[in-house]
Order: structure tokens, then C-alpha cells, then sequence
């Protein structure tokens, strides 16, 4: 099976359209459809459904869409690793949780690349849970999350710490010093559920007496600039990782609230996966990041 007919397969399946994916691939939509038809002859099974609204997976299709995604990284992985050879460099591959991958780790990994001036990061970002089952196929080398992994396959070092802190803008009106119960009063602006220090939030409150859903909020947010912006348009206030609004309360667009009955602290884990035959570079970077720890953060 040609990798290049499960890659086009993969972009109309995300796309669930043959015209869009033709188009963003530059071939004619014929040629496209000709690629898919060639997999499903390959596979023996009819993995789309067209119609005039687009198309929808079958079955197989769904199954072959699972699986699609890591086998093109990891052929892609494959490449890179050859290109490497060829130009004497190391690539290392890592996957982190969306607020670590935006605010802390491109920063550090500048850090760390002028000590190895011979390794190339690839930085991706998804959600925690993601990012531990892309560690576990092998899509990427190491990941960095907010608290321990689940997957009992996966070995983890702390190599830092955040914290979860209560912001509101810089002229909003509320105590600079409340309490919780204070919070009741005003209206939230949360991270979606995708977030895990939103789940982590959720553990720590009970702890305390609390359920989020005893809270008014008022909106849920895909991005963390999301919750910012509007945030600092004074709509509400929010529950954000320190490490994300460093830059907004130094300039002071964002001020911390200062919560007396609160403290969450969130540690900071790099995970990769256990009894794997780690490549020379990658484990170098590993016990790199074990030896400085928290001074690798930015």
C-alpha cells in the first residue's frame, strides 16, 4: 500500500470533503478520487460514503481514520530520521499539553538547543490525554503534562512546577484578597474540558467543600488566549495556569486575585514511554532535563 494514498484518504476523512482535500492537496479532485479508490481496493473494503453534502466514513473508514494518522507521522518520523543521518543532527519529536507547548516549552527548548547545538525539537501540541497515547504509539519521542500520566506504560520525571492562579483585568472591580465563597458571586471564564488542569481544578475544589458546577460560568474556551482576551475585556474572571499570564500581569492588562483559602499547585511531568530502545539524543535530552529541572522553565 503507497503511503501517499492512506495520507490523501486521511485528509478527506478530517475534511469530509473530496473537493476540499483535492484542493488543499493541489490535484485535481479525479486524480484524488483515484487515490482513494486505489486504498480501497488495497484493503478490500469501501471506506467512503459520497453524497452531496460531502462524504461520510463507513466503518472500515472510521477504523482505517484511527489508524491513519499515526502510521503517516510515523512514516514522515522515518524520513526525518534518515535526513538526519545524512545532515549529522538529531531530531527529537515531542508532544506537550496545549498551555506547556504555547508558554513554556519553546522558550526552554531554546534553552536546551544552545547546550546541544546538534539536536532539532519538534514541538506539537495537544491535550494531555493525547499527548500520553501519542507517547505510547511511538508518534513522538517525549511529552511534557500537567500531573502524573495514567498510562502505566509510560515512565515520568517532575521537572517543574505552575500554578493555578485567579485573574481578572486590570479594572475590574473586586478585592484584591477574598475567599472562595467570594468567587460565587461573579461570573467565570473556564478552559473546556479538553484542559486537564481543568479536571485537576475540579479534584482540588472538592477537596475544598466545592463542586465547579456550583460556580457561574458563563463561557468555555478552547485556547487559553481565548480565556485571556476575554477576560481582560472585563467579562469575568478565571482560574488560568500562572506559567500562560506571566507576560499580561507584568504589563498589567491582568491582575491575580488573590484567593486566601486557594492554593493549587500543578507539577510538571516529562513522560516518555517505558522499555522503549531510546535513541542516544533522546535520552541524553531526558537526563538533561532531570539534572535542571525547574530552571529549564521560562
Amino acid at each position: 500500500m503507497h503511503i501517499e494514498y492512506l495520507r490523501y484518504f486521511y485528509e478527506v476523512a478530517s475534511m469530509r470533503s473530496i473537493s476540499k482535500a483535492a484542493n488543499n492537496a493541489h490535484i485535481s479532485q479525479p486524480a484524488l478520487s483515484q487515490q482513494i479508490q486505489r486504498l480501497e481496493e488495497n484493503l478490500n473494503h469501501k471506506l467512503l460514503i459520497r453524497s452531496n453534502k460531502g462524504v461520510e466514513l463507513t466503518e472500515a473508514g472510521r477504523i482505517v481514520e484511527k489508524y491513519a494518522r499515526n502510521l503517516i507521522k510515523s512514516y514522515d518520523n522515518m524520513l526525518e530520521d534518515l535526513d538526519a543521518i545524512m545532515n549529522n543532527n538529531s531530531t527529537i519529536r515531542i508532544n506537550s499539553g496545549l498551555t506547556l507547548g504555547t508558554y513554556a516549552l519553546p522558550c526552554t527548548l531554546y534553552s536546551v538547543q544552545e547546550k546541544f547545538s546538534k539536536f532539532v525539537f519538534n514541538l506539537s501540541s495537544s491535550p494531555s490525554d493525547e499527548v500520553e497515547q501519542n507517547i505510547m504509539n511511538d508518534v513522538y519521542d517525549v511529552g511534557f503534562i500537567y500531573g502524573k500520566p495514567k498510562e502505566e506504560g509510560l515512565a515520568y520525571t517532575k521537572v517543574g512546577m505552575d500554578r493555578l492562579v485567579v485573574i481578572a483585568s486590570a479594572d475590574f472591580h473586586i478585592k484584591q484578597e477574598i475567599y472562595l465563597k467570594d468567587l460565587l458571586d461573579y461570573r467565570l471564564i473556564m478552559l473546556d474540558e479538553r484542559f486537564r488542569e481543568r479536571r485537576q481544578l475540579e479534584e482540588h475544589l472538592k477537596c475544598l467543600g466545592y463542586k465547579l458546577n456550583d460556580f457561574n460560568i458563563s463561557l468555555n474556551l478552547d485556547s487559553t488566549e481565548s480565556v485571556k482576551s476575554t477576560v481582560v475585556k472585563g467579562y469575568g474572571l478565571s482560574f488560568v495556569p500562572y506559567i500562560s499570564v506571566k507576560k499580561e500581569l507584568y504589563t498589567k492588562q491582568l491582575k491575580e486575585i488573590h484567593v486566601q483559602d486557594f492554593q493549587m499547585n500543578c507539577d510538571i511531568y516529562l513522560i516518555y514511554k517505558k522499555e522503549k530502545d531510546i535513541g542516544k539524543s533522546v535520552k541524553t535530552f531526558i537526563q538533561y532535563l532531570k539534572k535542571i529541572g525547574e530552571k529549564s522553565f521560562c
